[in-house]
């Protein structure tokens, strides 16, 4: 699937597509446009992708030849306004978007999934209401819970389904979030290995990142210390397999 083929050969391919769908919702997407895209962080073309669900329009952002390749760089990144854009340092979500694409963009090749799950699934508004309750005091999850959602609503089907549209055959995945891995093995996505991806934390967001490690489960070592696999965890190290 490598060589003369190339990511526009996926647009006609997806004209028809139809499949039974990703999850419980049922997700289909398809690849609808793909264009260039320079960035200060390297050239990257964009891939667009509709989706059957809600009309949220999620794109991937690809370096180098990706199609049909094993063990490719990726990262999974949820849309933030606040962050990405308005430069929010109430999370680490900008740092995490721009060093991902610094480090995709000097490799040979690498990918990151840009999804609109804003508030790790909860929308803009809901987000903003947990901020509310954060400033009166609750931390990050405890905010969600009070609104009545989990502490993480993402789901991970339609990046699934992203990636194998993109016919990638396994991934070394850039997060700290074991959720994500197992996210992605439920629906067929082969990680091969996990590259740790950890930005210094800041005055605002410090207590915000120990909650997504200390209640959530994130691998996040405010010392700088590699997170080292335990007897019961899957293997996690960069380079070598999961365990099934």
């Amino acid at each position: 699937m490598t060589g003369t083929r190339k990511l526009e050969d996926l647009v006609a391919r997806d004209r028809d597509h139809e499949c039974p769908g990703y999850g419980a919702a049922k997700i289909c997407v398809r690849i609808i446009a793909v264009a260039d895209l320079p960035t200060r962080f390297g050239k990257f073309r964009i891939v667009a992708f509709w989706n059957n669900r809600d009309a949220k329009e999620h794109v991937a952002v690809v370096h180098g030849d990706v199609l049909g390749r094993e063990e490719v760089p990726a990262r999974l990144h949820s849309e933030c306004l606040t962050g990405d854009a308005l430069g929010s340092l109430r999370c680490d979500c900008r740092d995490q978007l721009e060093g991902a694409l610094r480090q995709l963009g000097s490799q040979e090749r690498g990918m990151l999934l840009y999804l609109r799950q804003e508030g790790r699934g909860i929308g803009l508004i809901n987000k903003i209401r947990a901020y509310e309750l954060q400033d009166s005091g609750y931390d990050t999850v405890e905010a969600n819970v009070a609104l009545g959602f989990r502490d993480d609503e993402r789901d991970y089907a339609v990046a699934a389904h992203m990636f194998h549209s993109l016919e990638i055959g396994s991934i070394r995945l850039m997060t700290n979030n074991p959720r994500k891995i197992d996210g992605l093995a439920q629906h067929g996505v082969r990680v091969a290995g996990r590259l740790p991806h950890f930005m210094p934390p800041n005055p605002h967001n410090r207590f915000y990142l120990e909650t997504k490690a200390s209640r959530s489960g994130h691998w996040i070592d405010f010392d700088g210390k590699p997170h080292l696999a335990e007897q019961d965890e899957p293997v996690l190290l960069e380079g070598m397999p999961l365990e099934p």
